[in-house]
């Protein structure tokens, strides 16, 4: 038995309406209107057959609808098919018609297609989108289809321009409009990018500013704690000053004058007891005494001296040095007073 003819199954596929797989086309007068577009559509593209599924709408209400099932070819030979799904919408004409594009793996759509969505391969030319009942109907969406994937193929991410299309007159609005909206898309497409690249050379930006303003902030606070040192230091350099004026207001200068006047030693000008004269006596010793000991180095390395003499002297040095160091710690471990 010979298959039915396209005609023979949209029509029977139209007039089920008992059966579980029964379509969602209730009106008569629109499922005439489907035949006569479909017939239209098959015999300007025979590529196309005619079928019936279960489509699912995004928010989960599935119905039983046609479709057309084919391939188009665009621009030249060397560019691949485009293998299209039309789904007539439940409520056709009135509603658009819904528009896949297989996806394959080995035939991936490019992401920033205008019209075609890369993971679903849903259509959405400005067609369908400005879609209305009359004039819109199957034929010339698929006419107007196969004039946009010439322009931009959805598998390879470029536009190819037609010569006979540079220039305005010589396009439709339609074609004109489908350019303009393409044009459109690539343009904001290329100003997402570089906003995209602005808005992360700018999180950099606040990114070092907001190290910046850490590292300025514990500046600061080093500063304002080293301030309160510097003004402690201040204040106690102003007691210490007090401290002196105080005392030079009481002797008047007369004790610097009477040393003047008289030739006493530095010394007499203060006041000090028996312990801290015994250790600044025994400081000044050890002071000269080291000072003698470099003085012996360097005449025993200019040879000045001979060594036994040198060893002998250094001794007797050493001998002193250590009983003057050990009366000078004696009197620091006890009182004393200046």
């Amino acid at each position: 038995m010979a298959p039915p003819s396209p005609k023979e199954f949209i029509e029977a596929a139209l007039v089920a309406a008992t059966t579980p797989y029964a379509l969602s086309y209730t009106d008569s007068k629109q499922k005439w209107v489907i035949l006569r577009h479909l017939l239209s559509l098959l015999q300007e593209f025979p590529g196309f057959k005619p079928s019936t599924g279960r489509f699912m709408h995004n928010d989960g209400t599935e119905v039983n609808l046609l479709r057309a099932t084919g391939c188009v070819h665009v621009a030249n030979s060397t560019t691949p098919t485009i293998p299209l799904v039309i789904w007539l919408h439940e409520n056709y004409p009135q509603k658009a018609p819904l528009v896949f594009v297989s996806l394959h793996p080995m035939t991936p759509i490019h992401r920033h297609h205008p019209f075609v969505d890369n993971t679903t391969g849903a259509t959405s030319p400005p067609y369908i989108l400005t879609w209305k009942y009359p004039p819109c109907n199957l034929s010339e969406l698929l006419r107007n289809l196969v004039q946009l994937f010439s322009i931009d193929h959805p598998f390879s991410y470029t536009l190819t321009t037609p010569a006979c299309l540079t220039h305005p007159w010589l396009v439709s609005t339609k074609e004109a409009l489908d350019r303009l909206v393409g044009m459109l898309h690539y343009d904001m497409v290329a100003l997402r990018a570089s906003t995209s690249d602005e808005i992360e050379k700018l999180s950099l930006l606040q990114e070092e500013l907001k190290r910046r303003d850490r590292f300025i902030t514990s500046m600061v606070a080093e500063l304002g704690e080293e301030r309160m040192r510097l003004e402690e230091r201040v204040k106690n350099w102003a007691e210490e000053t007090d401290r002196v004026e105080n005392w030079l207001r009481v002797n008047d200068g007369r004790s610097i004058m009477d040393l003047n006047a008289r030739d006493v030693e530095i010394e007499d000008a203060f006041e000090m007891d028996e312990t801290s004269r015994a250790r600044l006596e025994s400081s000044a010793a050890d002071l000269a005494i080291e000072e003698v000991m470099y003085k012996l180095d360097k005449a025993l390395e200019h040879e000045a001296v001979s060594f036994d003499s040198y060893i002998k002297q250094v001794r007797s040095l050493a001998r002193q040095q250590f009983f003057h160091r050990c009366n000078e710690m004696a009197s620091t471990s006890s009182p004393t007073s200046v």
